[in-house]
């Protein structure tokens, strides 16, 4: 099934630069650069697509993120914790 991206995504690939769109077809891996060969896609629904992903990507890279600095976090008030009954 052929992913479609939303009309969001799609003005944005729109307004891209030339340079900008050429970054992006760049960074586009898996079947989306196969696809977008055969002619199964035109170039801006793949950009549309690859914006879609980076920012699902981003998403998702935030989230980590954010769960790692709580972690982080919770370690070192655990060990400042042990640190002052240890004294």
């Amino acid at each position: 099934m052929a992913k479609i991206s939303s009309p969001e995504y799609e003005a944005k690939a729109r307004t891209l630069s030339e340079e900008e769109a050429e970054r992006l077809l760049s960074r586009m891996s898996g079947k989306l650069p196969k696809r977008l060969h055969k002619e199964k896609l035109t170039r801006e629904e793949a950009l549309a697509i690859q914006l879609e992903l980076e920012d699902e990507q981003l998403e998702e890279w935030r989230r980590n993120m954010k769960d790692l600095h709580k972690q982080i976090e919770e370690t070192g008030k655990f060990k400042a914790m042990a640190t002052q009954k240890s004294k």
